[in-house]
């Protein structure tokens, strides 16, 4: 697909909950297209990550790109949102339903689980997020 972007994201939490960020690169074949690196307050691991994919579903949608496939390294995440895993969290909820809903306005979209060796950009990106505002 001539037309399709890559996505990769991450999110990082300095303690469980604590200061947290959240890393996004969206590319294009090998260009990449933007970099986010953004301080997300005080969160949970799992918030961070949902906040990356949201994040990242609503930059696409302003980039008007429709055709997008989320690489993500959290096993929760990607297996919430393919509907293997129930969300059982309160704090999760809200997340999920934000990209479920988000998730619509596209085309295609595919979301794929990688390892985290794959994903070292986007969790470069949502550390640096977390020690520039958390130092």
């Amino acid at each position: 697909m001539g037309n399709q972007y890559e996505i990769f994201i991450d999110g990082a939490s300095r303690g469980n909950p604590g200061p947290s960020g959240i890393g996004i690169i969206i590319s294009r074949g090998e260009e990449v297209i933007k970099n986010i690196s953004k301080y997300i307050g005080n969160a949970t691991n799992n918030v961070a990550e949902y906040s990356a994919f949201v994040f990242a579903l609503k930059e696409a949608l302003i980039l008007r790109l429709d055709k997008i496939k989320i690489n993500t390294d959290s096993e929760l995440l990607y297996r919430q949102l393919k509907g293997v895993y129930r969300v059982k969290s309160e704090g999760l909820k809200p997340y999920h339903e934000e990209a479920m809903h988000l998730m619509k306005g596209f085309r295609y979209l595919e979301i794929n689980h990688i390892s985290r060796i794959y994903n070292k950009g986007a969790d470069k990106l949502a550390t640096m997020a977390v020690k520039n505002k958390a130092s």
